[in-house]
């Protein structure tokens, strides 16, 4: 979900400190990466009353969310490439404002032509943001320190979808869906200032320091991180997606809203760890939350029937999950460095669509008892080729560590 234009630190980046990281400017990037996630996925808390507004269907207002992520799948190559000479922060900043934008025309539209067409330009936004992230984050950390630097960047994806989803629709039910839009765009313009004042500018790249983007396929370790992320974003979201349909199954899905919050506290423990641990140790995290995931999906494979396993899987499931945006992103960054960053914007957002599509197959052929079945036939090629890539993909010692 992340590229950035520029293979090294800018001559024109504040030089890192090598104590400390300098923690206003993450921070500010860190609520990017969080408007991003939520902006793509707010839509889903109020779809009912959406749909109602807007006069179509609830399956029609669902496609508001395919089409941004399939917008920012699709562009986040060419966006890349289109926008390699331009300086990085006017780039970022131009894209928070269509956030703003984009989120501002669906809270005031009653046209659902006119909602899509905003939607799919902020999706184009979001492959911006995450175009710029982790660039960033390297650049403002000292080496030792980069992969802490990407965690808290990058936290605000799973603070999104833990919590900001959920105080999203809560405020939906209280406000209304509309107002809840309306406050997502007051926030998106502040945090236009934030980086404004907070992040400094960057150069972009110079013709002659380009490389085609899909050559990084061939570095090693770039094509087996890739498939970790492919096979792990699809096997997440084929049970994510779904979840409600899983928990009826099991005669939860009265208590849905407490079993997401159990997911969600443990999403973000594993972010603190991972974010003290990553730069010593990104091989074994990247093991253990496989390992946790499929342990996971054993347990409601085979014990579903009881609530209290349902809850120790969420627990488990979140753990494994709350620190993997940091682990590939860094992992896809030592082996690839920014054209890797790329190819993972397009193979995270694609898998993350076909997620939806994927556990809709399986509702329909096999029931929801198959989701945890295909996160295991999924996650075990997972373990073997992260076990496997201690050369390179998942090196037992990052580049550029003492």
């Amino acid at each position: 979900m992340t590229t950035s234009q520029t293979e090294s630190p800018s001559p024109s980046a504040a030089e890192p400190d090598e104590r400390r990281l300098p923690m206003s400017p993450l921070l500010a990037l860190g609520t990017a990466a969080f408007m991003g996630i939520l902006t793509e996925a707010l839509p889903a808390g109020v779809l009912p009353e959406m749909a109602r507004d807007l006069s179509v269907s609830e399956s029609a207002a669902g496609q508001s969310l395919t089409i941004y992520a399939i917008a920012t799948g699709l562009s986040a190559i060419p966006v890349s490439v289109a926008t390699a000479k331009w300086r990085r922060k006017p780039l970022l900043l131009l894209s928070v404002v269509v956030f703003a934008v984009a989120n501002l025309v669906t809270a005031l539209s009653s046209s659902y032509p006119l909602t899509m067409a905003f939607r799919l330009f902020a999706g184009i936004a979001a492959a911006v943001v995450w175009a710029e992230l982790v660039g960033y984050a390297r650049r403002l950390a000292p080496p030792h320190l980069q992969g802490r630097a990407i965690a808290i960047t990058m936290a605000g994806v799973p603070l999104a979808l833990s919590l900001g989803i959920p105080v999203g629709t809560f405020l939906g039910g209280l406000f209304g869906w509309r107002l809840t839009f309306g406050l997502v765009a007051v926030i998106s313009v502040l945090l236009v200032v934030w980086l404004l004042v907070s992040v400094p500018d960057a150069p972009g790249q110079q013709a002659g320091q380009r490389e085609p983007i899909f050559k990084a396929l061939r570095l090693p370790g770039v094509a087996a991180v890739l498939f970790v992320v492919a096979a792990y974003v699809l096997a997440h979201n084929i049970l994510y997606t779904y979840i409600a349909t899983f928990l009826d199954e099991y005669d939860m899905g009265a208590s849905r809203d407490i079993v997401l919050l159990v997911f969600g506290l443990a999403s973000v423990v594993s972010i603190f760890i991972t974010g003290a641990l990553v730069d010593r140790k990104l091989r074994a995290l990247t093991i253990g939350s496989t390992s946790l995931f499929i342990v996971a999906a054993v347990l409601l494979a085979l014990l579903a029937e009881s609530p209290v396993v349902v809850y120790g899987a969420m627990v488990l499931w979140g753990l494994g999950w709350g620190g993997v945006t940091t682990l590939l992103q860094t992992a896809v960054t030592d082996a690839g460095g920014d054209r890797g960053q790329a190819l993972l914007v397009t193979t995270w957002n694609s898998f993350m669509a076909g997620g939806g599509a994927a556990g809709g197959l399986l509702l329909d052929s096999l029931g929801p008892t198959s989701f945890p079945w295909s996160v295991l036939l999924l996650l075990v090629p997972v373990l073997l080729v992260v076990v496997a890539g201690r050369a390179h993909a998942f090196p037992v010692k990052r580049p550029g560590m003492s």
